[in-house]
């Protein structure tokens, strides 16, 4: 596999069996993983064409990191290697969703936590009071 499709017909984008993702301007997709067992959120990141083939030949994420500009072999440095167990693709083909088991500490943020969506935001606050993050 060297480039993915590109398709314009909806029906075929929406409804066939071909991998055709939609990248955005940058050339990137989103790319959503969860703990493949609990269902857990653990982060959110981007893949282009390379880091979305990379995943898909070696069963590990990578991603694009769009602050350094380089593939990121997810686990690389910390250990935290995320083996996918099971990738999905959204109606459009323009975000997608992989269930993964993770390696070394079983931590996924570079917080040192393990998922990247630690903090809560309050969605009702009283008149006037500051709105803060739990």
């Amino acid at each position: 596999m060297t480039a993915f499709p590109t398709l314009s017909d909806k029906r075929a984008i929406e409804e066939g069996a071909v991998l055709a993702p939609k990248f955005d301007r940058d050339g990137l997709v989103t790319c959503i993983a969860t703990d493949a067992k609990t269902g857990e959120l653990l982060m959110v990141a981007h893949m282009n064409a390379e880091s979305l083939k990379r995943s898909i030949e070696t069963g590990e994420a990578w991603y694009w990191s769009r602050s350094r500009g380089e593939l990121w072999h997810k686990g690389d440095t910390s250990g935290q290697v995320q083996t996918i167990v099971e990738m999905r693709v959204d109606c459009d083909q323009d975000a997608l969703w992989i269930k993964v088991e993770v390696g070394g500490d079983g931590g996924c943020c570079h917080t040192h936590r393990r998922s990247c969506f630690y903090r809560s935001v309050p969605l009702r606050h009283e008149a006037g009071a500051p709105l803060t993050l739990a």
